[in-house]
Order: structure tokens, then sequence, then C-alpha cells
């Protein structure tokens, strides 16, 4: 219980720290490759992305998963309706050719 409490106060206290956490990835690719140039070019298209964008990379990111998840729901309706359209004009189908044939016979 007193863990828990714990964390809960710091992610409250450290709500605000946010802004910092864009030189967590170029400091760990400095550490676990020691190229301080890729990290430098990583942080700068990053802030370019952002200013140019507005938004930061995984955010284009999970905007991108997003949209082709409403796309993939979109085809499942679409795929859904168009079987039971067919459903109902093969039933139909049948019922005009039973009564074209009943008129036939007579």
């Amino acid at each position: 219980m007193r863990n828990i409490l714990l964390i809960l106060i710091s992610f409250l206290l450290l709500g605000a720290c946010a802004q910092s956490t864009a030189f967590i990835g170029p400091a760990i690719t400095v550490g676990s490759t020691g190229n301080v140039m890729q990290a430098g070019f990583s942080y700068a298209s990053n802030m370019a992305v952002k200013k140019t964008t507005g938004k930061t990379p995984s955010e284009h990111v999970s905007l991108y998963v997003e949209e082709k998840k409403d796309e993939k729901k979109l085809k499942k309706s679409e795929a859904k309706i168009r079987k039971e359209m067919v459903n109902y004009l093969q039933s139909h189908i049948e019922i005009m050719r039973d009564k074209l044939n009943s008129k036939n016979k007579l």
C-alpha cells in the first residue's frame, strides 16, 4: 500500500517533467552506442518534425494507427452491409423466379 501511494504521489509531482523527456531518447542512444552525432541528428529531426507539424513523431504514429483501426472497422461494416444486401437480393430473386414459374405453368 505504501509503495502504491508513493508511486501515485510521484506521478502528481513529476507530471510537469514531461517536457524534459524529449532528451531521454538521445541520451539512451549516446549511452548505448556512444554515437553523439546519431543522437544529435535524432533529437534535431524530432524537434524539426514537432516545429513543422506541431506533433511529435510518436503522436504521428499513434494517429496513423488509430486511422488504420478506423478504416478496418469501416471496411468490416461495409462488408457486413454488402453481405446483407446480397442475401436479401438472392432471396428476392428466388421469390420472383417462383412467381414467374407459377405463372408460366398456368
